[in-house]
């Protein structure tokens, strides 16, 4: 007797879905602030509370926010890295 799954593949001749960078890229961008370049990551739902460096309040576990680092540094990639902040959105998207 035939499975009453119905099969999860893409029907034969239908066009196959665009990529979702944001989702590929887990909601990373380069931007470039202050005459450098910094990678942005969306946070959805943080689970540790922040100080926004842009206003100096804290961002509460569970809010959205942005974390951003420079995309280069002397030290190296992981320096940078270690360096991210994490701002409220439209603090970030204040700053220049």
């Amino acid at each position: 007797m035939p499975s009453s799954r119905r099969s999860r593949r893409r029907p034969y001749g239908q066009p196959i879905p665009e990529l979702d960078l944001d989702r590929a890229t887990g909601g990373r961008s380069t931007q470039q602030r202050r005459g450098e370049d910094w990678i942005v990551q969306q946070i959805r739902g943080g689970t540790k509370e922040y100080v926004c460096p842009g206003c100096g309040r804290k961002i509460a576990a569970g809010t959205a926010h942005v974390a951003a680092w420079r995309s280069e540094s002397i030290w190296g990639a992981q320096a940078a890295l270690d360096d991210r902040r994490h701002w409220h959105t439209g603090c970030w998207q204040r700053h220049n």
